[in-house]
């Protein structure tokens, strides 16, 4: 698994990575992406909407299963990652890379982990 330093994480497998003018981007973890399996489709919000923290803002699914995607912050779509929808699969072969969303105006967020208490958090999640 691939953990990188630069970015934040939440308990619920979403990444952050900060920009320097206050926006960010967001996008599912390595570990995520390699519980879930294949990934064959991307819903994601329009440009303009509101995320909360810590709710669904969009949904991926796999040959598994169908899985919510929660934001780790509230703030407002600023972009989106428009080629998922015909390659899901981006998020698998690089997910750190593929983000889903860049978000604006953040307002608040939710308990972000750094890189070295996320991947100790995922042994646990392993464990059960």
């Amino acid at each position: 698994m691939n953990f990188p330093e630069e970015l934040w994480y939440t308990k619920s497998h979403e990444w952050i990575r900060m920009q320097e003018d206050g926006s960010a981007q967001i996008g599912l973890t390595d570990y995520a992406q390699h519980e879930l399996g294949d990934l064959v489709f991307v819903n994601l919000p329009a440009v303009g909407d509101v995320l909360a923290a810590g709710k669904t803002f969009a949904d991926v699914e796999s040959v598994k299963a169908v899985s919510d995607v929660f934001s780790p912050v509230t703030a407002r779509v600023a972009a989106v990652h428009e080629e998922l929808a015909d390659a899901p699969a981006d998020i698998n072969n690089a997910p750190y890379e593929a983000w889903l969303v860049r978000v604006e105006n953040i307002t608040a967020h939710e308990e972000l982990l750094n890189a070295a208490d996320y991947e100790a958090y995922t042994k646990t999640c392993a464990a059960e």
